[in-house]
C-alpha cells in the first residue's frame, strides 16, 4: 500500500435524492477508506476522503458511475490536506 493522501471530489449531475451519499458510504467503507460525503446547497455533492492511491483511485471510479437513479455530469478531484477522520461518513 502507497502512503496516505486526501482527496476531494465536487460530482455535478442528478446526485441529489438519489441515494448518492450512501452509495459513496458504502463503497468507501469496503474501500476502508476515511472521510465523509454531504449534499451541497448548488445541487452537488461534496466527498472528501483518506486513503492509499488505489483505494481513492477505485473510489474516483465509483463516484463516475454513481448508483442506479443517478446521472453523474461531472467529478471534479482535487488533493486535499489530511484531516483527522474516522470512519466513513454522510454530514
Amino acid at each position: 500500500m502507497g502512503a496516505k493522501q486526501a482527496k476531494t471530489w465536487l460530482i455535478s449531475g442528478r446526485v441529489q435524492g438519489v441515494g448518492f451519499r450512501d452509495f459513496v458510504q458504502r463503497r468507501a467503507a469496503q474501500l476502508r477508506l476515511d472521510g465523509w460525503t454531504r449534499n451541497l446547497d448548488d445541487g452537488r455533492v461534496e466527498v472528501y476522503a483518506i486513503g492509499d492511491p488505489k483505494q481513492l483511485s477505485e473510489l474516483a471510479a465509483a463516484l463516475h458511475a454513481g448508483p442506479a437513479l443517478s446521472d453523474v455530469r461531472t467529478v471534479d478531484e482535487q488533493d486535499a490536506s489530511i484531516t483527522a477522520a474516522r470512519g466513513f461518513r454522510v454530514r
